[in-house]
């Protein structure tokens, strides 16, 4: 195998309905695309890198030329967006088929092969314009004014295969250095009062899972946790968030540092092998950036975050696409982890699916109007992979 990177051809930075390819998160917009990469070790060889990593295991990375303050989002949209109709979208997984997989977890738990899994199930609708058209710094704009988020990002590089928008609350990575932290999310509910003992124990299992995988490459004895199950509000809910940090050992980059933590461990389940084993079995489509990573690299500074490809929206076969999902654990009510994915959905695809005149969809999640049971399920693919056959 050849050690130089593998690159993607990019013939000069493209220019989309009038603005160059961008990305803008952390505060930053960087535009000028000059490169496009596969290949994680460009990460540590210079320059300020866009990232995208996909649940199955693909990587995007994509170098800018400039980098400045981000503007507020709402000024480079180019139009007021334009959503797809609410009774539009349709799912991967209707209730009763998610029920079904829901207690399928619960079967392998009770037969000791995993403790936890995250059962996600994808929803997709018509765009208004066609995925060419759609202006995604309009979506972002909406966004960031009805659900904002501590991650979000825009990555608009149709030259790479990405028009991501995505309001994400949790942290998969940062690192500054050797110095990196990790933000698992566990446990949802509209209020404190809908948390339950299961929220907590899944929020601890999954924390040791994540001091596990940065355990592969920190220092011996680094890794702690600087907050356990402190209880973070969001838009229309809350959620219980801890803090896992390490310092990485010498001689570790970007490429070792994702190897041992992909994909996140909030969003995969415990033990990982199993629950990936598990998840390819039940889910019928691949989940692509949802579920993934999603953020920056400056190769020149040391720094760098990336978000947990979750409350995000991407644009792939003339469709808009969105996931959501619940950790499913032996104390699982199927019924309540169908609801929590509701949960999820509701405010985002509301948001998404507003007018050009600003009037924004019924609040109600349109995730229930999917295909009949067995019958019309999604197998598209995602920017970054193919469907499974």
């Amino acid at each position: 195998m050849s050690s130089q990177p593998r690159a993607v051809a990019v013939t000069a930075p493209r220019r989309f309905r009038g603005r160059e390819s961008y990305l803008l998160a952390g505060g930053l917009l960087a535009t000028g695309v000059v490169d496009v990469s596969d290949d994680l070790r460009v990460l540590d060889r210079g320059g300020f890198w866009g990232v995208v990593l996909d649940f199955e295991g693909a990587a995007r990375c994509v170098r800018f030329r400039d980098v400045r303050r981000a503007p507020d989002i709402a000024s480079l949209a180019a139009a007021p967006w334009q959503g797809p109709p609410h009774d539009t979208w349709v799912t991967s997984l209707d209730a009763a088929s998610y029920i079904d997989g829901v207690q399928a977890v619960r079967a392998e738990i009770a037969a000791g092969e995993v403790y936890q899994v995250n059962l996600c199930r994808l929803l997709s609708a018509p765009t208004a314009t066609g995925t060419g058209g759609t202006d995604l710094a309009g979506l972002a704009a909406v966004l960031a004014a009805g659900n904002p988020a501590p991650y979000s990002v825009v990555f608009d590089a149709p030259e790479a295969g990405l028009r991501i928008a995505g309001a994400s609350p949790e942290l998969f990575l940062s690192r500054h250095g050797d110095l990196v932290r990790s933000g698992p999310i566990k446990g949802t509910g509209r209020t404190v009062a809908d948390l339950r003992d299961k929220d907590i124990a899944e929020n601890v299992m999954i924390v040791d899972l994540v001091r596990n995988d940065l355990g592969r490459v920190a220092r011996p004895g680094s890794v702690t946790v600087p907050a356990l199950c402190a209880v973070e509000r969001h838009p229309g809910l809350v959620h219980l968030v801890s803090t896992v940090q390490a310092r990485l050992a010498a001689d570790v980059g970007w490429p070792e540092l994702i190897a041992a933590t992909s994909p996140p461990g909030s969003v995969s389940g415990a033990p990982k092998s199993s629950a990936l084993r598990i998840i390819r079995r039940l889910e019928p489509v691949p989940r692509g950036p949802y579920c993934g990573g999603i953020g920056w690299v400056d190769a020149d500074t040391g720094r760098g975050w990336l978000s947990v490809g979750i409350r995000t929206f991407w644009l792939a076969d003339e469709r808009i696409w969105f996931g959501t999902g619940a950790g499913i654990t032996w104390g699982s009510d199927p019924q309540a982890e169908w609801q929590e994915t509701e949960l999820k959905a509701s405010r985002l695809l509301s948001l998404a699916s507003s007018t050009r005149d600003g009037r924004i969809a019924p609040t109600t999640a349109p995730t229930t109007h999917g295909p009949a049971r067995g019958e019309g399920r999604l197998r598209r693919g995602s920017p970054l992979t193919a469907p499974r056959r």
